[in-house]
């Protein structure tokens, strides 16, 4: 059994990332800039928000964080991703999942100009994904590739079973590996029977958030495993979708929960902020 390390590949790709960063701004003067909105003060959201900041910050980004209380109005937020949009310094426009009630979502979405949609959510990069043309990819799944091409895990030709069907992990993962010319099962909450597909599966993909979903007897020998699920136990304690200390010992190789997937997702934000940034580079020239 071998770990697949995010940790480690970040690492790698950061250190990308900033070397890019010195290029473009030696050639073009121009600084990556990434703005994120915060609604609200959901412990969660804003520990991931203070993560992308110290990132971007490694990273040599120019970053901004619009924090904004959590009886906003939709008006207000439109007004703040409308500037954002105009603001030629800004390259990435991040709003950070789930906002509050009042607030319509999919609007919010799809008013962040799709040049700038480093997160991949708005309904034109989503198209391209799907149509398998160039774009901005949801950070997790495009993660997700990264690493088992790091680790050379082919996926063609191989049964990959998608566990979660969410706009953010589920549905773009399960485009990605059809892409790679994989074949594609994707199980959710109303699936019947989940062992009955994740026992066919040479690799499982599994992020719902459900704190030991995946137990060894729901897989084949040799799997490969990537856990994208984050909980937290009820002493406070990280952990996946999967159970770790007995699944593992079945799988050629596994995504430690934390350490695996998490890492990955702010590397690949840092990537396509990057590639933004040098598009409007591009286009200034």
């Amino acid at each position: 059994m071998q770990i697949l390390d995010g940790r480690a590949l970040s690492q790698k790709i950061e250190q990308k990332v900033k070397q890019g960063v010195s290029e473009l701004k030696a050639k073009t003067s121009r600084t990556p800039g990434l703005a994120v909105i915060l609604v609200g003060q959901d412990p969660a959201s804003a520990a991931y928000v203070r993560m992308k900041k110290l990132a971007c910050d490694r990273a040599g980004f120019y970053s901004v964080s619009h924090e904004m209380p959590a009886d906003i109005s939709q008006e207000a937020i439109e007004n703040t991703i409308s500037m954002m949009n105009n603001n030629p310094n800004i390259d990435g426009i991040l709003v950070q999942l789930p906002l509050p009630p009042q607030i319509d979502t999919t609007k919010i979405l799809e008013l962040v100009d799709p040049h700038k949609d480093v997160d991949g959510f708005h309904p034109f990069n989503v198209g391209r994904l799907v149509t398998n043309l160039d774009g901005f990819v949801p950070c997790t799944p495009l993660g997700v590739m990264e690493l088992l091409k790091e680790y050379n895990i082919d996926v063609k030709g191989k049964n990959c079973v998608v566990v979660g069907a969410s706009n953010i992990v589920g549905k773009p993962m399960a485009s990605l590996l059809l892409n790679a010319e994989a074949t594609v099962e994707i199980c959710h909450i109303h699936t019947d029977d989940l062992k009955r597909h994740t026992l066919n599966a040479d690799i499982v993909l599994v992020g719902v958030g459900v704190i030991n979903l995946i137990t060894e007897d729901m897989v084949k020998d040799d799997v490969v495993i990537v856990d994208i699920g984050v909980s937290r136990t009820k002493e406070g304690k990280l952990t996946g979708d999967v159970d770790f200390e007995n699944v593992s010992k079945k799988c050629s190789y596994i995504t430690p929960s934390p350490g695996g997937v998490g890492p990955m997702t702010i590397a690949m934000l840092l990537s396509n902020t990057l590639k933004a940034a040098k598009a409007h580079a591009k286009e200034q020239n």
